[in-house]
């Protein structure tokens, strides 16, 4: 290949220049060139001149070669503008190759472009110097605002979520496109105030998706009367979860009798029954939850939490046993303690030690009291139990759905636990006959004792012409938890020193 040939090729960004020399000065590469001589346009009066007024050099970086800087210097034009009352001269420019005011050529200010909108100021100038582009963190941070945002318009369809700017102190609001999941602006509070005043501002809204929170709800409400509000059907679930896991807890003693497992019988369990009666004793004599707390001086969601359990033995637990460092020993204990009931622990603790135990002669003791090594302890915990009820019975091993079968089958609340969770597994699919079957699902829910489930069946009678909609349409505000999750990459990345400016900036631009 020609040597020309080559460098046009390795030039060919510059191509609507003409190259006169390229000269290698070892750190960096210059070129020099013009530009050709055909007539440009005035940018005020927009007429074409071609006379010269005079010559100008212009310095411009252009995209690195061979991990070498590239320098352009550029002769430009002054061209007298031939409208009379305009400006006297103009300066020529290249479009798509040198643009008015800038240092660096329009193919390398798109490879800082791109490389800024994904690491922003610091992050971006330490890559861009690795790649012989230099650039200070301030003048990436620059660029990355420059950057224009797309431009605003109103979907028919939105999905609204809040995110933490800084957990448990200050949040924002994100509004996407829940059709096409473009990003569509992002406000600086969660207020209802602010929404109205964005849904006001953008007319042509007709679905919001959301999830449950009252304050998006109102503000949806009064601003918008005939728009259809969507629950996020993953919020639905979740919150099933945990009124399961708390219904699975409260019938420790049930299904623990099954596995032979113990229940706590210690002063933390002996405490739990005597703070159960104290608070039903005052409940019987018409004392409201608000005094119960003030007089037992505890937390008003604790004497909640008590009241709903109707007698003292579902406030009880199965006890949770985490691996330990004596339990590749267990055998070996269970074996000598069966052959010889007397054996000292502290014999014990010699002959494992023997044989690779690195824990101390207390947690060995500890072990031991806790009846660990004597009999079959249940692996079920409250939460592990609820997992299996929660998950899709093809999803479970065979030995697993045995065992669910035993655990649900241990009193009459657990089988009907496991029979709701699968009927409102099934309205999770959206389709029209869903409405219909939610009201059927509240109803059955509301026969059965089953506390923690009436409180989230209350909840979605609440809110029940959202969680139709959700049950009903398509539509979802998962895409908006999606970008929420996006949002918190960036914050880390940021690591909380940006203002929410470049926030908005980076997450509209994703």
């Amino acid at each position: 290949m020609d040597v020309n040939e080559l460098v046009q090729m390795v030039f060919s960004g510059l191509s609507p220049l003409v190259m006169e020399d390229v000269a290698d000065e070892g750190v960096r590469i210059v070129v020099r060139a013009r530009t050709p001589l055909d007539t440009a346009v005035c940018q005020v009066c927009g007429a074409s001149s071609g006379r010269v007024h005079g010559y100008h050099w212009r310095t411009v970086a252009d995209v690195p070669v061979d991990g070498r800087r590239v320098v352009v210097r550029v002769r430009v034009r002054r061209l007298v503008c031939p409208t009379r009352g305009c400006r006297h001269t103009f300066l020529e420019q290249v479009p798509g190759v040198l643009e008015r005011y800038q240092r660096r050529t329009a193919r390398l200010t798109r490879q800082v472009k791109a490389v800024v909108k994904e690491l922003a100021g610091r992050a971006g100038s330490r890559l861009l110097a690795i790649l012989a582009v230099g650039l200070s963190r301030h003048t990436a941070l620059r660029t990355l605002l420059r950057i224009p945002l797309p431009t605003g318009r109103t979907p028919r369809v939105i999905g609204v979520d809040d995110f933490a700017l800084r957990r448990r102190h200050r949040y924002a609001t994100v509004v996407i496109d829940a059709e096409t999941h473009e990003r569509i602006d992002v406000l600086p509070d969660r207020t209802a105030g602010t929404l109205e005043a964005w849904l006001h501002e953008h007319p042509g809204v007709e679905v919001v998706c959301r999830d449950g929170s009252t304050t998006y709800a109102e503000a949806i409400r009064r601003t918008l009367p005939n728009a259809v509000q969507v629950a996020d059907r993953w919020h639905l679930w979740h919150n099933l979860c945990e009124a399961a896991l708390s219904e699975v807890k409260a019938h420790s003693t049930c299904w623990a009798t099954v596995l032979d497992a113990p229940i706590y019988d210690g002063p933390r369990a002996r405490t739990t029954l005597e703070r159960w009666h104290q608070i039903h004793d005052l409940l019987d004599q018409g004392v409201g939850l608000l005094e119960c707390a003030r007089r037992l001086q505890l937390a008003l969601n604790t004497i909640k939490r008590y009241a709903r359990a109707d007698r003292p033995e579902r406030m009880l637990r199965v006890p949770k046993y985490r691996a330990g460092l004596v339990d590749p020993y267990r055998e070996h204990l269970r074996k000598r303690r069966a052959e010889d009931p007397a054996v000292p622990v502290k014999h014990l603790f010699e002959e494992i030690k023997t044989v690779g135990y690195e824990g101390c002669l207390n947690l060995l003791y500890k072990y031991i009291n806790q009846g660990r090594a004597d009999a079959d302890r249940s692996h079920i915990s409250p939460r592990r139990l609820a997992r299996m009820l929660l998950t899709r019975p093809d999803n479970l091993k065979a030995e697993s759905q045995d065992l669910l079968a035993r655990l649900t089958a241990a009193c009459p609340e657990m089988t009907q636990l496991a029979s709701h969770i699968a009927d409102f597994a099934q309205l999770l699919t959206p389709r029209e006959g869903n409405a219909g079957g939610l009201s059927r699902w509240i109803d059955q829910v509301r026969t059965t004792d089953l506390p923690h489930l009436h409180s989230f069946a209350r909840g979605l009678d609440r809110d029940r012409e959202a969680v139709i909609a959700a049950l009903t349409l398509p539509y979802s505000n998962g895409p908006t938890e999606g970008i929420n999750t996006k949002t918190k990459r960036i914050a880390r990345q940021m690591h909380g020193r940006a203002g929410f400016t470049l926030l908005r900036h980076r997450i509209l631009l994703g």
